[in-house]
């Protein structure tokens, strides 16, 4: 009885370890194959969830089913002007065929080599159709798309899907980038220089116009004035001359009184009998 007791007891043991070594479970981030002999089992990989494996003869692989980041290497790239830039990219990419990318790749750092060699193939392809300011400026969502989609099928009989490609940084080599700067330097000198041109014949057109509108504006004004003045001289005359016609006496009197006022006010000298008819009106 003894003996029977310790056998039951020995094989649940036995088969507890069996079928916790048979059972495990994938994790919502996972994807896993399972190995057989170095091969995989079945046409498919398996989910989130519990499995089941053969215990000491099958192996279970896991796989990350999220998006992966691969950055590569900064590379120097010829641009179709032969202008030298160095190139920093990286990738966006996730497995979507476990049993191709164990039977072709193997390991996470197997893909990343063929990435590599396939997308900095692709960038240095694309890059080379363009130039460089074509490249750093309004080409650069054209060149990436271009080589995400080639990148993604060249990838793709390897289980692999790119997502993204992207140039994170784009440097020149030192050797370039002074001749560069110099070129860009005299460039904006150049339009600097078309600028005040432009800007001294605009303001010269300005200046040249309002010196016209303000000889115009004073000839009308002075037209005017002589009007004014000539209408005021008329009607003076006619005043004087309806006061002389009135009291010729007085107008002589007022006349010689403005005569006298402007003559002793120069503290002129005068040298006059008393008799004088310019002294009439003070006797």
């Amino acid at each position: 009885m003894k003996k029977t007791t310790i056998l039951l007891g020995v094989g649940i043991v036995l088969g507890a370890l069996v079928l916790t070594s048979a059972a495990f479970t994938v994790d919502q981030t996972q994807q896993a194959i399972v190995i057989q002999l170095g091969r995989p089992v079945g046409d498919k990989s398996l989910g989130p969830g519990l499995h089941f494996k053969l215990p000491l003869v099958q192996n279970v692989v896991f796989f990350d089913a999220r998006i992966l980041d691969f950055d590569a290497k900064p590379e120097e790239i010829t641009t179709t002007d032969k202008k030298y830039m160095n190139v920093d990219s990286y990738t966006k990419w996730r497995i979507t065929d476990p049993l191709t990318f164990y039977t072709k790749v193997r390991t996470i750092q197997g893909a990343r080599a063929r990435l590599d060699d396939i997308v900095r193939s692709q960038l240095r392809v694309a890059l080379g159709r363009y130039t460089l300011i074509e490249v750093v400026s309004h080409k650069r969502q054209e060149i990436m798309d271009a080589v995400t989609l080639r990148s993604k099928e060249l990838l793709q009989p390897y289980g692999i899907e790119v997502l993204d490609v992207r140039i994170k940084r784009t440097d020149l080599p030192a050797e370039n980038a002074r001749s560069i700067y110099g070129r860009m330097k005299a460039e904006r000198e150049r339009q600097a220089k078309q600028y005040r041109s432009e800007g001294l014949e605009a303001s010269a057109k300005i200046k040249a116009t309002a010196d016209k509108d303000r000889a115009v504006i004073l000839a009308d004004a002075e037209k005017q004035a002589e009007i004014i003045r000539g209408e005021g001289d008329g009607q003076a005359t006619k005043v004087y001359a309806d006061a002389l016609s009135r009291s010729p006496e007085f107008y002589e009197f007022t006349r010689s009184l403005d005569a006298y006022k402007r003559g002793f006010e120069k503290n002129s000298r005068f040298i006059m009998t008393p008799e004088s008819p310019f002294l009439k009106h003070l006797k």
